[in-house]
């Protein structure tokens, strides 16, 4: 490989280098009342058979966000180009603001309702009746997201399959995907991107199997600023999208200039391993801090949202082509526990002033 980390070690797409720890993310995002929401904006590229779907999560834990006006939020996502939105739980005041917005809408059943959603099919469907039915098709609903970042629970692919079948019944399974978000510790071998296998097959395998025999993406939460945050070997500019003299060479022949396709390209080769070659990827988490964090600053979070942005159109070496990528997130949420990098990955301040001028263009 032509990626250099001291002491011997080669590159792992989920933390730095090999020997370190996996990178730790956002631990409560995806619950409800103490999640953020996140959403997907769509762009679209310069010709008409290209099209790249970017998206922003909107977060709530920050000051005033829970009480602000949700049309006012819905507003500004229109203000600024955004088309698509990813909520993770099912807020009524979302929902209604979004009616006839045109925006589309990835949203999560919030994942303190997994193991009800599991195990009673009824509930799966009274779900769905309040949340999409009474909403859609006025709410464009793309996705319905059955878990973020729960690690081996056996109870997540069993509430897809509620949830899917309630969809089903109420003819809605061709028009709204039913998915799962992952972390990318859920996969191992990473080094190079084409040796990636899922950690655990007897959880992730049945669950691609399902996404498969249903078309829906599998959803990863892809950071590299956790890798590069984590490790002292990665060059800030691999992870930047910015010219480097890091390459990784892929014993394929494929040749890695960032972080960020790297750590994709890894998922898609585990995908591939368990008969999952044609599920696509949807990057449902991605972002860099603003401040208080190593390599956290203003203009990094720009340079890589931007980046970020900019490369959706293009693919990876391994799934060249437009891709639907999630920025995190619409807002700085300075009430979240925890380090305070996290409350630091907003485009926007709570009153809605920019921390950043960004292009979604």
């Amino acid at each position: 490989m032509g990626i250099h980390c001291k002491a011997g070690r080669s590159l792992d797409t989920r933390s730095g280098c090999r020997g370190r720890p996996a990178s730790k993310k956002m631990a409560k995002r995806g619950v409800a009342p103490v999640l953020a929401a996140a959403l997907v904006v769509a762009a679209f590229a310069a010709t008409a058979t290209s099209v790249r779907a970017i998206g922003v999560c909107y977060g709530v834990i920050g000051s005033g966000l829970r009480s602000s006006s949700k049309s006012d939020v819905v507003q500004l996502y229109k203000s600024n180009g955004i088309a698509n939105m990813r909520f993770y739980f099912a807020d009524q005041d979302v929902l209604n603001a979004l009616r006839r917005s045109g925006i589309g809408l990835a949203l999560d059943v919030g994942n303190e309702n997994l193991r009800d959603l599991a195990a009673n099919p009824a509930s799966a469907e009274s779900w769905v009746k309040d949340n999409v039915q009474a909403y859609y098709p006025d709410v464009n609903i793309r996705y319905i997201v059955v878990g973020n970042e729960v690690d081996g629970a056996a109870s997540v692919l069993q509430a897809m399959q509620n949830v899917h079948d309630a969809l089903a019944s109420a003819n809605l399974a061709g028009s709204i995907k039913v998915s799962t978000a992952v972390k990318m510790d859920v996969i191992d071998n990473s080094s190079p991107p084409s040796n990636g296998v899922f950690r655990d097959p007897s959880v992730m395998s049945p669950i691609v199997q399902f996404l498969a025999g249903n078309g829906a993406p599998l959803l990863a939460n892809v950071y590299p600023y956790f890798a590069y945050k984590d490790s002292q070997d990665i060059d800030l500019n691999f992870a930047l999208f910015e010219p480097s003299t890091t390459t990784v060479t892929d014993t394929n022949g494929l040749a890695y200039t960032n972080l960020f396709d790297a750590m994709v390209d890894a998922v898609h080769a585990a995908l591939d391993k368990v008969g999952g070659g044609g599920v696509d990827v949807v990057v449902s988490e991605s972002g860099w801090p603003s401040a208080d964090g190593r390599g956290a600053s203003v203009e990094n979070a720009r340079t890589y949202n931007q980046n970020l942005i900019s490369h959706a159109g293009t693919g990876t070496p391994r799934k060249p082509g437009p891709m639907e990528v999630y920025v995190f997130a619409m807002f700085n949420e300075d009430e979240k526990d925890g380090d305070p990098m996290e409350k630091k990955f907003g485009l926007f301040n709570p009153d809605k002033t920019p921390v950043y001028p960004i292009n979604f263009a």
